[in-house]
């Protein structure tokens, strides 16, 4: 078997943002994984920026990490001058502006969510190469080649905070079931007027989709199960 170690590895993960009547909901699976090893199965890709802005982080796991580092830095000096948090909007800008002026070394795409008293609930998409685009949704990572057509299905205006965190779990899982590089929990982070609010689901708990297999505690238990019937000739 030829293992080439200088290869460059695939990363994997489903990252969603979604705007509601009153603020947003950010969600992402837990899985960061090196090519076919699963590195960590219960990673936080939703990291706090400031009080009111958050950004759920996909690709190379130390870039968006940096990133993020310094963004969450040159915020908190801008809130110092201001005198006040800083805009969704402005955070947006300054990642974008460290993505595109280093959009040859870094490999992340990010998900900007949070709410002012400016403009509310708002959410950034900030791809590979430093674009930013507001949208009133947003997905990202490998599992969101699988929720396109679900999310222009069930995506509607003016859902309830309800509605919005429900769509996003069940928009991960459904990633989490077809995509091999997605899995773990799910994690959400509700963001609005209010304050800001986590919420966990363990994989255990999660909506299980076509062929997907029960949880189990060990493989011995998927080996020893009864598998099906033999065919009667």
């Amino acid at each position: 078997m030829d293992l080439n170690l200088d290869a460059p590895h695939s990363m994997g993960t489903t990252i969603i943002g979604v705007t509601y009547n009153g603020g947003v909901v950010l969600g992402a699976d837990s899985r960061t994984s090196t090519g076919m090893y699963v590195a960590n199965r219960a990673s936080d890709k939703i990291t706090q920026l400031t009080d009111n802005v958050y950004v759920c982080r996909s690709g190379s796991a130390a870039d968006s990490q940096v990133v993020s580092d310094y963004v969450r830095y040159f915020l908190h000096q801008h809130t110092i001058q201001l005198g006040q948090p800083a805009t969704v909007k402005v955070s947006a800008n300054l990642i974008r502006m460290l993505a595109y002026n280093n959009k040859n070394m870094l490999q992340t795409g990010l998900i900007v969510g949070g709410w002012d008293k400016y403009e509310g609930g708002k959410i950034y998409g900030i791809p590979l190469g430093g674009t930013v685009v507001e949208q009133p949704f947003a997905i990202g990572g490998s599992g969101s080649s699988y929720l396109y057509g679900f999310f222009d299905q069930a995506w509607k205006e003016d859902m309830t905070k309800e509605e919005a965190e429900a769509l996003v779990v069940k928009a991960v899982s459904l990633a989490i079931a077809r995509d091999g590089a997605s899995g773990g929990v799910v994690r959400t982070v509700i963001i609005n007027s209010e304050g800001v609010t986590r919420n966990f689901y363990p994989g255990d708990k999660l909506q299980l989709w076509h062929e997907e297999l029960e949880p189990q505690n060990s493989l011995l238990d998927i080996l020893n199960a009864a598998g099906p019937e033999p065919m009667a000739m």
